[in-house]
């Protein structure tokens, strides 16, 4: 339960619109909720900001279905990610409220894209084609935790010039996001031209040597450029989660 809904709920009690009872029923989960097969944790939208994002992969269609039924009297955005086509298509049976992003294997529930509260733009790159899902992954959780967000795709080492066509969009980057397989070399590209902090991303896409990614990883963890800190393979969410909350910080007072 996010801040708005429980001050909605609170003033609805002030003016008499709700009674002590019903308004205990709608705080009756506040905290968490034990569905057996998982624990909700509901406090998570005030105690972080966000509402618990549900890891679709291992999980059912039950499962999935079954958590976010629960969530949406409580949250106006919920977020599944790692969810295949076949099981999706299976929630959004039960839940036409939702879509699927298919390139990014994601259920989104929200009836907008959140309005911008982030100070500045996050910005997504990908080093090739191939690694577009882990990139759009980054991209659609940081957008609906509220950022402004900008992509830029297909701009790896191999032709660096593509690269350096969008300079100024880097530079007015507030966070960037890097996403790359095979050696993994762009973020420290990115890094070494821009003031921003660089979040980079492996992805297990490359031949191989590339080990499934650890290559790449390898490499961001080795960079040289000092302003990259590095994620785990294949983790767009994770990426996209921590430049929200970068983009987040509040500003020092003038």
């Amino acid at each position: 339960m996010d801040k708005n809904r429980l001050t909605r709920i609170l003033e609805n009690l002030q003016r008499g619109d709700l009674s002590i009872e019903e308004t205990a029923g709608k705080l009756t989960h506040f905290i968490n909720e034990d569905l057996s097969f998982a624990n909700i944790d509901h406090h998570r939208s005030l105690r972080k900001g966000f509402p618990e994002v549900i890891f679709g992969e291992g999980k059912t269609s039950e499962q999935i279905i079954g958590i976010m039924e629960r969530m949406i009297p409580q949250e106006e955005t919920i977020l599944a990610t790692r969810v295949d086509e076949e099981k999706a298509q299976r929630v959004l049976s039960a839940l036409p409220a939702c879509r699927y992003e298919a390139d990014a294997r994601m259920i989104i529930l929200a009836p907008k894209i959140p309005d911008p509260t982030g100070h500045g733009t996050v910005l997504v790159l990908s080093a090739g084609t191939s690694d577009i899902p882990v990139a759009r992954e980054a991209l659609l959780t940081a957008q609906y935790m509220g950022n402004q967000v900008h992509s830029v795709f297909d701009v790896g080492v191999a032709g660096i010039h593509r690269l350096l066509s969008h300079r100024e969009t880097l530079e007015q980057a507030t966070v960037i996001i890097v996403v790359a397989g095979m050696e993994g070399a762009l973020p420290s590209v990115v890094a070494g031209m821009v003031k921003a902090p660089v979040i980079a991303v492996p992805t297990s896409i490359g031949y191989g040597v590339s080990l499934g990614g650890m290559t790449a990883l390898f490499g961001m963890l080795s960079s040289c450029s000092s302003n990259v800190a590095a994620v785990n393979i294949d983790n767009g969410f994770g990426a996209g989660y921590m430049a929200s909350a970068i983009n987040h910080i509040p500003l020092p007072s003038s």
